[in-house]
């Protein structure tokens, strides 16, 4: 059973810099793309960053130069570093194991975390 913890959510001012992490288990990690998803409130889910097997990226116009995903195989961890926050930065931001991932393309699997709170005050 596939199982994605979020953690690293937060208040924070605009300008000000966060790190999400999501941990997962019950997949073969190093083998799997991974992406990061935020939903504003009254807006749909969006993608916002993802990441391939072998460590490359796609980032979302509206975060390029600011936000960054990573992972870590052996911590079985995908993390996204978010500079120079936004006030509409502010979602909630899941994290999604075992995608299809493509150049400037993700297709997300069933498996999503739970979500970690980010908001950005001005």
């Amino acid at each position: 059973q596939v199982q994605l913890v979020e953690s690293g959510g937060g208040l924070v001012r605009a300008g000000e810099s966060l790190r999400l992490s999501c941990v997962a288990s019950g997949i073969i990690f190093r083998i799997k793309s991974m992406a990061w998803y935020r939903q504003a409130p009254g807006k749909q889910r969006e993608l916002v960053a993802s990441i391939n097997s072998i460590g490359s990226t796609n980032h979302a116009d509206s975060v390029k130069g600011r936000f960054t995903i990573s992972r870590d195989n052996a911590k079985n961890t995908v993390y996204l570093q978010m500079n120079s926050l936004k006030p509409e930065d502010t979602a909630v931001y899941y994290c999604n194991a075992g995608g299809t991932w493509a150049w400037y393309s993700y297709s997300p699997s069933d498996n999503w975390g739970q979500g970690t709170h980010v908001t950005v005050s001005s």
